[in-house]
C-alpha cells in the first residue's frame, strides 16, 4: 500500500511507490506560475518533473476520479461474487 505524506511550508505533498525502492511522486503547487508540479524522485534525488498548467488540473482530477470510480465498482462486484 501506498502512503503521502504533507511536505512542510509548501503546499504540496510526497506519495510513496507502491514498488517501495525509495521510489515517490511528489506534487506541489506553484501559484506564482500558475502550475503544479510532478516529479518522480528516487532515493533524494529527482529524476524528472513535469509542470501542469492549473487550468488542465480538473482534467487531472476527472480522469483520476474515474480510475477510483472503475476500481471501486469492480472491487464491490468481486466482493459481492465471492460471497454469493
Amino acid at each position: 500500500m501506498t502512503s503521502s505524506r504533507r511536505i512542510p511550508a509548501e503546499l504540496g505533498a510526497l506519495f510513496l511507490d507502491a514498488r517501495g525502492e525509495d521510489r515517490g511522486l511528489k506534487v506541489s503547487w506553484h501559484q506564482e506560475a500558475e502550475v503544479v508540479v510532478l516529479s518522480l524522485w528516487r532515493e533524494n534525488v529527482c529524476a524528472a518533473s513535469f509542470r501542469l498548467a492549473v487550468e488542465e488540473v480538473p482534467d487531472l482530477i476527472a480522469l483520476l476520479r474515474e480510475g477510483l470510480d472503475v476500481a471501486f465498482e469492480r472491487n464491490r462486484a468481486a466482493r459481492a461474487e465471492r460471497s454469493a
